[in-house]
């Protein structure tokens, strides 16, 4: 049996991350009490890293990307998540044009985790120098063939990602210089704390969402890789060392 303590160093801080509850690997995103197809009977434990507030699951944490295609992202995927196919990505897209408008088409736009290519599609229908790449969808391009982007989104895809700094430094090799990343992940902060039970709706094996960020490790993590975080707290940030002309509507 795999001892689970030995696993539970947080991969944003180092800090120790002590056990602080398991879920059902069927744990949907919603009600605590929210699974697919009724309870797997595979339990997940999350920890909680002592410093910076990060809360993971250090098990998943250890796939590779096969077992990740095979037990989460599979052909059953649509049915945990149904607006991941195009409503989510059609509302990114409005609310991304509506943003910006006539500065549109003064930068290049890379989607990261971009899935089937939707939010990207529709974004160069309106105008944009769009390009999409997902680590699942896109398996067979090579990062190095992308290039390099003034503009960097990625929605809901950190939650998802078992090792954010090796998120970071993909994000940064693909980020040209004075670049800004837009993303959006839930806050932990006043959701999950150390000797209480986890049953904050966002916290779901089954989605993926096995990486759960504090204010204090979003800063630790923007901060390893040389970025300014402008943040409402809540769902959407900004990672930003400069401050483009283009940028104005996400660093006023």
């Amino acid at each position: 049996m795999t001892d689970i303590t030995a696993q539970n160093q947080c991969p944003v801080c180092g800090g120790q991350g002590g056990l602080l509850d398991v879920l059902d690997f069927n744990k949907v995103c919603g009600e605590p009490g929210a699974h697919f197809q009724g309870l797997s009977g595979t339990p997940v434990y999350y920890a909680l890293c002592e410093r910076c507030g990060f809360c993971f699951a250090p098990s998943i944490a250890q796939w590779d990307a096969d077992k990740f295609g095979a037990l989460i992202y599979n052909q059953d995927y649509v049915q945990i998540d149904p607006e991941c196919v195009d409503v989510r990505p059609r509302g990114f897209a409005q609310s991304l044009d509506q943003m910006f408008g006539q500065r549109r088409g003064t930068f290049t736009h890379l989607d990261y985790g971009g899935g089937n290519g939707t939010l990207s599609r529709l974004l160069r229908e309106a105008g944009w120098r769009s390009t999409s790449y997902d680590p699942f969808h896109d398996a067979g391009v090579r990062l190095e063939e992308l290039g390099t982007f003034d503009f960097v989104t990625a929605f809901e895809v950190f939650e998802h990602v078992p090792d954010p700094h090796a998120l970071l430094k993909t994000i940064r090799t693909l980020l040209a210089p004075d670049g800004v990343v837009y993303f959006s992940t839930q806050l932990s902060d006043g959701h999950i704390q150390a000797g209480q039970r986890l049953n904050w709706w966002y916290a779901a094996p089954r989605n993926g969402h096995i990486s759960l960020f504090s204010k204090a490790s979003l800063q630790h993590l923007a901060s390893a890789y040389g970025f300014n975080l402008a943040s409402n707290w809540v769902c959407y940030h900004a990672l930003f060392t400069g401050k483009p002309d283009w940028a104005t509507p996400l660093i006023p």
